[in-house]
Order: structure tokens, then C-alpha cells, then sequence
């Protein structure tokens, strides 16, 4: 309380005591002790309703202990279990979750990881990834104002994501590493990586990369073999020493026939080698006969184009060409699909191409758009000029139904920069993209689509869609949401207009360790998306122990998807079914059989124990952990806080006090009316 706040509860004590005195005392003459004992319950009154007046602040102080957080990391891969470490993981866990003299340390968090990371502390070891770094951003992201410090346990074999020895230091809590798997140093040969393209070209050779790796003490020879079902197509001789121990290979494989051809590369085992499942992998390439050739047409240099041509061609059924509207006029019959870029009065004569050979065409505009020529030459839509240029943050369309979009997240995006005023369309379109202004979404397409006489078009209304693939990049150390999304779209207008009520997208294969998910739309009689429809499809193994099974699809915001991913590996025909059966489509797929967790031999112990290193932390083998729990808790980093919270209470929030005056004023005029004094 302040001083002045004194002073005026003392005056108000003073009044309090002259009123009382006045009226009992002094007016009354009577000095008895009746008259004495009501002067004080008439005194209490009045102080306390003085002290309400001057409402006084008083603070409340309260003290209590906030203990350090420990993360306890498992790692849930199936390499635990093929390394027969899962007994030993598991023992470990409850050794750590019920030891009182850790819980009365720590507040004990228990996460497992895989390909995501689960709060839980339930162990499967089924998970078919291992990736570190998506655990260390998660920690660092939510106890990076905390004491929490990390138990991680695991082999430290990672087989997806950025490497997590580089991560670590981000996290800021020191990490316990303890090591699963056989430290022991065995000879082991293994296909250590394989690069294949997915497609390749009818009638050409495409080329395969494989490193094979080698760990041992002598010198040895082997063989590398390609096949194809049970014929041999490559075979070339390796040798390997201890200080040369990994070889590059190409093999040229011939393209014969349209379709998935499979195929299956291996290296001849050594004597008694402990891991023989990384001695092959088995790979698929999808032989077609023709490719997308697409057009970029522009009379500017902008970081756009880069973009957009890198996104296209990760898909390699696609090629990009970069061209001058001059140069495009003299090729146009070499492209399916033209992307105009910021046109301008040169356009004219490309849209008369366009035009006349049916194309169909994607349309991006910005700052040096030339609106005025291309509302000019431009029927399906026309650009309110204001001369004026706005950004316009981007907000996905949930509901939009032309092709099935995945869950692209534009949230923290940069914005495009674009025409202030209104878009006007003459014919019917979709808006894939809304435009945002701050957290208010307008409704007026970023992006749009349009399907009119047997044509299809598309417009990105705004420049700067080379910071969108930057920006994935950062979030996800990846270009392939981005990339992808563009897919997609590149994809919709590649391919005539379509009236098909039943659409299915999927792979032609999946690698073991991919998730097998397969999309549908479902469209009524109006070719409106439905959201009740009952989709099923029927899996039909082409294995010798055949069988089928009926999934169910699930909705998902404007299509339908069903997760495969539990299938065995092996080759597979479906059927997806809508009303009933009335609606159906058929297709085929083959999962191949490759199992990353499966090819490891030993953990990483060179990881494990640098990760604790920079991390100030200390590093444990399973079969030695005696002295973790002795560790954490002596830890001077990790003692407990005593905290204190200081919360400002007015005297009117007294209960007490109001029963206080409620009782001297009950209590004094019971006394007066038992004496007769009212």
C-alpha cells in the first residue's frame, strides 16, 4: 500500500472512532458498559465501511515449487525390433517412468518417434521411418523457454528427414543418448543408395546409380546383378578394400515396353555376413511413350520463372521451355499446354496460336501486366485498372472441387503482388485461391480455374510465387508441397475437360516404406462434388495366396481418400465403387518390397554420443544405465525453482469483511432490541 493510502485509512479509523464516541457517549450521557460495548460494534461498523471507501490494495503472495520437465524420447522404428532391442527399450522406458525418484524430480513428458512424433508412451515398434530432426524442431518449439532436458533413446539410424546431428543444436536442452543396437564392428556388405528415374522413354536406355558399400577387414570381391523378374540384364565385377569402400556403379537398362517394368538389384553376400537384407533392393521404373511439353512464354526476366520450370519438371513426364512470344509462334505445335506470363500488347499474336490450335493455357499477371492490352485480347475475364498495386496474402479454397488439392497450408505465406480492383469473369470458374487481406479473406480468386467449351484455364493473379517455394523450403526443408501444388494444377490443365462423375488418382507404384494412399471425387448428376457419397474399393492381390478386401474411403475436405499403407508388398488390381456399384473404376498399382528400417546392422554410436556432446549432456549404452537416474538428479542444470506469484487484491473482494459488517450491524441491533433502546 502507499503512504497515502495509509493516511487515508488512519482518518478514516479517526472518524470512525469520533462518530461512535458521539453518538453513544457523548450524546447519550450514559457511561455504562452497555452502551460502552455498543460504541465499539457502531466503531467496527464504521471502519470497516471507511476502509471499503478507501478500497485499499493489498498483495497476496503466493510461493510454490515448479519442477524441470524430462523428456523421455523412445524411438519407435521397426529397426528396434530387427536390431532386438525392443525388450531392452521397453524395460528401459519403465525403468525411467516408475522411478519415484525421478518423478519427484521431474515432470515426466513421454513422446515416441518415428515418421511423426506422438505424445505417448505406448511402443509398437511398427513405425516404418525414423526421423530425428521432426523431434528436435517439436522440442525446441515447444520448451524453448523451459528446463527440459532429453533422454533420447535410440539406435541413431535415421532414414528420412534433414540430418539430426545438425539439428540438435537448435534445441537448447542437453540430451542423454542412450544407445540401442550391437556396437560390435561386423563385415557387411549392402546397396547402400539407388537412384532411378521414375519414368523413362519407350525404345531408350535410362541410366541407375547404385553405391554399394562395404565394411570389413580384407580385401574382397563380389558382383553387382540387375534383374528383371528371373532374367539377368547387368552383371559387372566389384572389389572393395577397407580403404576404398564404396564404388558408384551406372547401369544403361533398356526400355522395352510400355508399363511398370520391376526390377531387383544385388550384390553377392560375403561368408556369414550377419545382414544379408541390404545385399539387394528392388526398384520399378514406368516406361511411357510420350512426354508434356510445356511453354512458358514471357518478354521478362523474373525469379517466377525459375520456380515455376523447377516445380513443373520434378515431374519427369514434364519439360519446360522458357520462351519469347517470337519463339513460340514458330515451335507452338511442339506444346500441350502454354504458360503466359505478365502479358502484354506481344500477346496478341500467342493467344491467336492458342486459339487456333485449342490449347489451353495458364495465365500469371503482376506488377508489368499490361492490362489494358490484355482485357483487350483476353474473352473470359476483364481486370478493373486502378494503375493502383496491392499485396494480397493467399487463403486456400477447402471446397474447391476441380481436382483434388492436399492439405497446402498458405498460413505465414508472403503475399502476391497484383492489380488493386476487382477481377470480373464472363464465364463460370472456381476460385482455388481467395484473396486475404490480413486475417480477412476476400472473396475474389488469387487463383482461378475455368472449364468453358471444352477448354480449361487457369489465372494466378499476382507475381511472386518464387517466394511461396522459398518459404516451403523453410518450413519444411523440402520444395515438395509447393512443387506438387503446382503439379496438380499443371496436371488439371494438361488434360482435356473431363465428365467423368468417378475420378481416382493414384501411383502406378509405391516404395515399401511410402504411404499407399489413393484420392477420388465423387460428382452427382450435376457434376456437383458430393460430400454423402459411400465410396469403397476392392484390393485384389495377384499373389499366388490371392485374396481380396474391402476398404471404405473417408471424406476429406473436397475428395476421398483411403490409406492403404498396411498392404504386404507385391502387385495389386482395385476397383473403386460409388451408388452401389452403379459408378466404378479399375486400375492397378505394385508396392514394392524394400524395407529401409531393415538395413541397418549396427546403431550409430558416433551420432548418438556427438549429439550429447554438443548438447552438454552424456551418453549411455542400454546395457549400462545404472547411473542415468543418479545423473539427472544431481544435475545442478535441473534443480528445482521455487516461484512466486504476486497477485493485487482489493479489500472490497473480501468476503470476510462484508461478513464482518454484516454481523456488528446484526449483532448492535439485536442488543439495542433486547434492551429496549428501539
Amino acid at each position: 500500500m502507499t503512504t497515502e493510502t495509509i493516511i487515508y485509512i488512519i482518518i478514516a479509523g479517526i472518524i470512525a472512532l469520533l462518530l461512535a464516541l458521539f453518538q453513544y457517549l457523548y450524546k447519550s450521557k450514559n457511561r455504562s458498559n452497555l452502551y460502552k460495548g455498543l460504541s465499539v460494534l457502531r466503531f467496527i461498523t464504521y471502519a470497516i465501511i471507511g476502509l471499503l471507501l478507501v478500497n485499499p490494495k493489498l498483495e497476496q503472495t503466493t510461493f510454490y515449487n515448479q519442477k524441470p520437465k524430462l523428456i523421455l524420447a523412445m524411438d519407435n522404428s521397426e529397426s528396434i525390433a530387427f536390431l532386438n532391442q525392443d525388450i531392452k527399450a521397453k524395460e528401459f522406458h519403465e525403468k525411467l517412468v516408475n522411478s519415484k525418484e525421478l518423478q519427484d524430480h521431474f515432470d515426466i513428458i513421454n513422446y515416441s518417434f518415428g515418421a511423426e512424433v506422438r505424445n505417448t508412451n505406448q511402443l509398437t515398434f511398427l513405425e516404418g521411418q525414423s526421423n530425428m530432426s521432426v523431434l528436435f524442431k517439436k522440442l525446441k518449439d515447444i520448451y524453448k523457454s523451459e528446463v527440459a532436458p532429453v533422454v533420447f533413446v535410440s539406435d541413431g539410424n535415421q532414414t528420412y528427414g534433414a540430418d539430426y546431428q545438425y539439428v540438435v543444436n537448435a534445441i537448447k536442452q542437453p540430451i542423454f543418448s542412450v544407445v540401442l543396437g550391437d556396437t560390435i564392428q561386423y563385415a557387411d556388405l549392402k546397396i547402400g543408395a539407388l537412384n532411378v528415374n521414375r519414368y523413362a522413354y519407350l525404345k531408350n536406355k535410362f541410366p541407375v546409380e547404385i553405391l554399394i558399400n562395404f565394411n570389413g577387414k580384407q580385401d574382397i570381391k563380389t558382383e553387382l546383378e540387375i534383374y528383371s523378374g528371373e532374367q539377368k540384364i547387368y552383371s559387372k565385377p566389384v572389389t572393395l578394400t577397407p580403404s576404398k569402400n564404396s564404388q558408384y556403379i551406372t547401369a544403361n537398362l533398356p526400355a522395352t515396353r510400355v508399363g511398370v517394368k520391376r526390377f531387383r538389384a544385388s550384390v553377392k553376400g560375403l561368408p556369414a555376413e550377419k545382414n544379408t537384407i541390404n545385399n539387394s533392393k528392388n526398384f520399378a521404373v514406368e516406361i511411357i511413350d510420350q512426354k508434356t511439353n510445356i511453354a512458358i512464354v514471357s518478354t521478362m526476366s523474373h525469379p517466377d520463372l525459375g520456380s515455376l520450370k523447377n516445380a513443373i519438371e520434378t515431374n519427369e513426364q514434364r519439360t519446360v521451355s522458357i520462351l519469347t512470344p517470337t519463339q513460340f509462334k514458330s515451335n507452338a505445335n511442339n506444346y500441350q499446354l502454354v504458360i503466359c506470363y505478365q502479358p502484354n500488347i506481344q500477346f496478341r499474336s500467342v493467344y491467336e496460336v492458342i486459339e487456333k490450335l485449342g490449347l489451353n493455357k495458364l495465365v500469371i499477371t503482376g506488377n508489368s501486366t499490361n492490362w489494358s492490352a490484355l482485357n483487350r485480347i483476353e474473352t473470359l475475364y476483364k481486370q478493373e485498372i486502378t494503375n493502383q498495386t496491392e499485396e494480397f496474402q493467399p487463403s486456400i479454397n477447402f471446397n474447391y472441387n476441380a481436382f483434388i488439392i492436399d492439405d497446402f497450408n498458405f498460413s505465414g505465406y508472403p503475399p502476391l503482388q497484383s492489380e488493386f480492383g476487382a477481377l470480373e469473369f464472363s464465364v463460370p470458374y472456381q476460385s482455388l485461391v481467395f484473396k486475404a487481406v490480413g486475417s480477412t479473406v476476400i472473396d475474389e480468386p488469387l487463383i482461378a480455374t475455368i472449364e468453358f467449351s471444352n477448354r480449361r484455364e487457369a489465372i494466378i493473379n499476382g507475381e511472386g510465387i518464387w517466394r511461396w517455394r522459398a518459404q516451403n523450403y523453410l518450413d519444411d526443408d523440402s520444395f515438395e508441397t509447393f512443387d506438387n501444388f503446382i503439379g496438380k494444377l499443371v496436371q488439371y490443365l494438361s488434360t482435356k475437360r473431363s465428365r467423368n462423375r468417378l475420378n481416382v488418382v493414384y501411383e502406378s507404384f509405391y516404395s515399401g516404406n511410402d504411404n499407399v494412399v489413393i484420392d477420388a471425387q465423387y460428382f452427382n448428376k450435376n457434376y456437383e462434388f458430393d460430400k454423402n457419397g459411400s465410396l469403397q474399393i476392392q484390393v485384389i492381390s495377384k499373389q499366388e495366396s490371392g485374396g481380396e478386401t474391402l476398404y471404405p474411403f473417408v471424406l476429406k475436405n473436397s475428395s476421398y481418400e483411403v490409406d492403404l499403407s498396411g498392404l504386404e508388398p507385391g502387385s495389386y488390381d482395385f476397383k473403386v465403387t460409388a451408388e452401389s456399384g452403379l459408378l466404378s473404376y479399375s486400375g492397378e498399382f505394385e508396392i514394392l518390397d524394400y524395407n529401409v528400417e531393415k538395413q541397418f546392422l549396427n546403431a550409430n554410436v558416433d551420432k548418438l554420443l556427438s549429439v550429447s556432446t554438443q548438447t552438454k549432456g552424456k551418453s549411455y549404452f542400454v546395457d549400462n544405465t545404472g547411473n542415468i537416474i543418479t545423473d539427472l538428479i544431481s544435475d545442478y542444470r535441473f534443480a528445482t525453482i521455487q516461484k512466486s506469484t504476486k497477485k493485487i487484491v482489493p479489500l472490497i473482494d473480501w468476503v470476510y469483511l462484508l461478513l464482518a459488517l454484516v454481523l456488528c450491524l446484526s449483532l448492535e441491533w439485536f442488543i439495542r432490541k433486547y434492551n429496549g433502546l428501539i
